[in-house]
């Protein structure tokens, strides 16, 4: 119960940050050309509309995953006392995850909750965002070529693992 209560806090003061910068925003639009405020909100609303149903599916999926993947299972795989294995199963999911924050963190947080640990879902996140085969495939390697592309990604191969021990590190200090 406490928890929920951090967490509802949590959400509320992100809602008034970010409802803070809207007001000044549409201020400082307005203070610029008042007409272009409802433009703004129209292209807002749009970016909202477009994503939405992105959003709808990642959520569901993810809801939907805490209730399939077997928690012993998950917890001996890549749980708190899983080592080095989790480690490495978090760089390799994360890796060929394809997709973007909008379905990686809601992942992320239905498999915390079901048991996964903290340095292999940072291990998870870290790869995503570092090393994403698929972008490696679609962007970087007919953009860049195969020489740099590939030195990038094998100098970029540790960092995942380091991310995540890291942050294991930092959590346990933060308790």
């Amino acid at each position: 119960m406490k928890k929920e209560i951090k967490k509802g806090k949590k959400m509320g003061s992100t809602l008034v940050v970010m409802l803070a910068l809207a007001l000044l925003l549409a201020l400082l639009t307005y203070r610029k050309d008042p007409a272009q405020v409802i433009d703004g909100l129209k292209d807002g609303g749009r970016m909202f509309w477009n994503i939405l149903p992105v959003l709808i599916v990642a959520f569901a999926a993810a809801g939907l995953m805490s209730k399939v993947l077997p928690r012993e299972l998950l917890r001996s795989w890549m749980g708190e006392g899983s080592g080095i294995r989790g480690l490495l199963l978090g760089t390799m999911a994360g890796a060929i995850t394809p997709g973007g924050p909008f379905i990686q963190f809601p992942i992320v947080a239905a498999l915390l909750k079901s048991g996964a640990g903290v340095a292999p879902m940072m291990a998870y996140i870290t790869s995503w965002s570092l090393l994403g085969i698929n972008r490696l495939i679609v962007f970087e390697v007919p953009m860049l070529g195969w020489r740099l592309a590939g030195a990038r990604f094998l100098a970029s191969l540790v960092f995942p693992v380091i991310v995540g021990i890291l942050t294991k590190l930092i959590w346990i200090r933060m308790e």
